[in-house]
């Protein structure tokens, strides 16, 4: 039997509808053929449920002949239409194109196929680059590249340079972004006390009705909210990010945009060399200077906590509470002499009502135990257990170092003192990780259990994606 496949992802004047394209196919199909729509789906996967219908059709050995409008309604993938084919070559289904003219039952037309698909795949992703290349020349240009507003905007349209282009503009919740600033630079305040005052206030966070602490680090980390100087120019030139302005763009009135922190495909975040800076074309309401004494103190609170985190387990870090996703936190209680598991979500936000019954002793002792299994199940090689991680910061730092040093030539006085300052935090930093480094150590199999504490986290981490605990019940889940 024939079966006629038609799609559209959406509603456009210059496509042709899903029913203009079963009409174009019926005049080439035999007898009654079978129909398969989808409507509001794209081409670049197989996941559309009729589509599926049609496919699982074929493999019963009820399809011998598919018919489309055109090609791409099949499929935008190489990869797949190719997969594809396989499939209906050993299920004997022939294949047309009712608008390009081949059918799959001639030689010809099976050569013309693989060229269609070459040209097609070629069009999608010069169309991808060109969308990307887009969106890179409107971010340089300081306009909005797309998205919800951030917190304290609202969506708006400028002119600029006789164009309409996107920007935004501050609303009332802007005077809460500039009370975060100053409530969280006060000596004493914390991201987690100053999440507690706004929940307190009973005021609305971004997405969610109460405020935590990763909200918090985001939205004090963001540039979109300071008034952009030349300081701010030096401070992210240290970081070695690319800036697309010169440096006198940097006003002292407009804000700043980053784009590039995030690689969605491999679910990463870039390093700063890897992310680009501009000068938006909205205004900042944050000073400058504020705006810096809040990122060195952000930026001491992380040394801290990297000091100081997982002392009393190496797994700190890899627990999370299987109720609210929440980090586990290593609590010890001083009165009965051991630590015990806290939820965060429950302690910090008050968000979650989980009591962890799981001994962190005996955790450690049954993941210690699995990571044994899994590493004795894998062939002798040699190890290395130094810390390479701890070079190759040193070497990042190196060439910072280097980048502020020739900086200093075209700064000012204030700028200069500034990245001098920048340059001795650089340098004790450097100096901390080369006495903390430690020459590497060579093992033909690694033996968790003589691991020293900092060893057994790195191998941990290695090892494990998260430790999902809920009352009593523990997950592992291990990474791919």
């Amino acid at each position: 039997m024939n079966a006629i496949y038609a799609r559209q992802s959406v509603d456009k004047k210059d496509s042709l509808s899903i029913e203009g394209q079963v009409e174009q196919c019926r005049r080439f199909a035999d007898g009654d053929p079978l129909v398969f729509t989808d409507r509001g789906f794209s081409g670049k996967n197989t996941k559309r449920p009729a589509f599926t219908e049609l496919m699982q059709a074929v493999e019963e050995g009820r399809i011998t002949k598919i018919l489309v409008y055109r090609l791409d309604r099949f499929s935008r993938s190489i990869a797949d239409f190719s997969r594809l084919w396989e499939v209906l070559q050993q299920n004997h289904v022939e294949f047309q194109s009712v608008t390009e003219q081949f059918d799959t039952s001639s030689p010809m037309g099976r050569a013309m196929l693989n060229i269609v698909l070459v040209f097609a795949q070629l069009e999608r992703e010069t169309t991808a680059e060109r969308v990307k290349d887009n969106y890179v020349h409107r971010f340089s240009l300081g306009a909005w590249v797309g998205g919800p507003a951030p917190y304290g905007f609202d969506l708006t349209k400028i002119e600029d340079d006789g164009r309409r282009v996107s920007s935004l503009a501050a609303n009332s919740n802007a005077e809460v972004v500039k009370l975060i600033f100053e409530e969280y630079i006060k000596p004493d305040a914390s991201l987690r006390s100053v999440a507690g005052l706004l929940n307190e206030r009973g005021i609305h966070g971004p997405r969610r009705e109460r405020w935590d602490n990763v909200t918090l680090s985001r939205m004090l980390h963001s540039p979109l909210y300071v008034r952009a100087d030349e300081n701010i120019y030096w401070h992210y030139l240290a970081m070695g990010l690319e800036i697309k302005q010169e440096r006198e763009a940097f006003d002292g009135v407009h804000a700043c945009g980053v784009i590039g922190r995030r690689d969605r495909s491999r679910n990463k975040y870039n390093s700063p060399e890897g992310q680009m800076l501009t000068v938006a074309n909205h205004e900042g309401f944050i000073d400058s200077e504020l705006w810096l004494s809040v990122q060195a103190k952000l930026a001491k609170n992380v040394q801290i906590s990297r000091s100081n985190a997982g002392k009393y387990s190496w797994l700190t870090g890899l627990m999370k509470c299987g109720k609210c996703g929440y980090a586990l936190k290593v609590n010890y209680i001083k009165s009965e002499d051991k630590p015990c598991l806290v939820c965060s979500g429950r302690s910090n936000l008050g968000a979650c009502d989980a009591k962890i019954g799981v001994e962190l002793g005996g955790l450690e002792e049954y993941v210690a135990a699995r990571i044994r299994e899994m590493i004795d199940s894998c062939p002798p090689e040699s190890v290395f257990l130094g810390d390479r991680e701890t070079a190759e910061e040193i070497l990042e730092i190196d060439r910072k170092i280097e980048r502020l040093v020739a900086a200093i030539a075209e700064s000012s006085d204030v700028s200069a003192a500034y990245i001098s300052k920048q340059i001795d935090r650089l340098s004790k930093q450097r100096e901390e990780l080369v006495g903390r480094s430690a020459p590497s150590v060579k093992s033909e199999r690694l033996d968790f259990a003589a691991a020293g504490f900092e060893e057994k986290k790195v191998i941990a981490a290695e090892f494990i994606e998260r430790v999902l605990i809920d009352g009593d019940k523990v997950e592992i889940v291990w990474k791919a």
